[in-house]
């Protein structure tokens, strides 16, 4: 889209647009940055390994994307740019629902019996056999301490 919008651009034009300062280091090439200029890093995406956390910055990064799509709608009336715009912002608004789908299995999940959130030590002997069927094939399989289902 930015080269569509720019490849035939003079100078003036270049000029007038604010546009030269990023066009003398970068032409009209793709570099990921602001739109104040600040490239891209990997700073902004975060993990912190907990499902809860991860989907809830997930929701928050695609609500951001369909943000930022609808501020760049507002700033043409130009068909050719307008409609990929509408296509990414809906396609932020599918990925929102998606991951708050997934967000609801995973708590859903937290929330029986099946699912461990936390590995609390079972007591000082938690190495030990269990008497239990399916601890005993846990027990051969996993060398720390699982917590017990009830």
């Amino acid at each position: 889209m930015c080269l569509q919008l720019s490849e035939n651009a003079d100078p003036e034009e270049i000029k007038a647009a604010g546009f030269d300062s990023y066009f003398v280091d970068h032409g009209t090439g793709v570099y990921p940055c602001s739109a104040s200029g600040v490239p891209f890093n990997a700073a902004c995406l975060a993990s912190k390994g907990d499902p809860i956390t991860d989907l809830n910055e997930d929701l928050a990064a695609e609500q951001k994307a369909r943000t930022t799509y609808e501020y760049l709608m507002k700033m043409t009336d130009d068909p050719d740019v307008l409609e990929p715009l509408k296509f990414l912002r809906e396609r932020e608004i599918v990925h929102y629902q998606r991951f708050g789908e997934a967000l609801r299995i995973v708590q859903d999940k937290l929330n029986s019996n099946d699912f461990f959130y936390m590995r609390p030590n079972r007591s000082k002997d938690c190495n030990k056999p269990s008497s239990r069927p399916m601890d005993r094939d846990m027990d051969k399989n996993m060398k720390d301490c699982m917590p017990k289902c009830r």
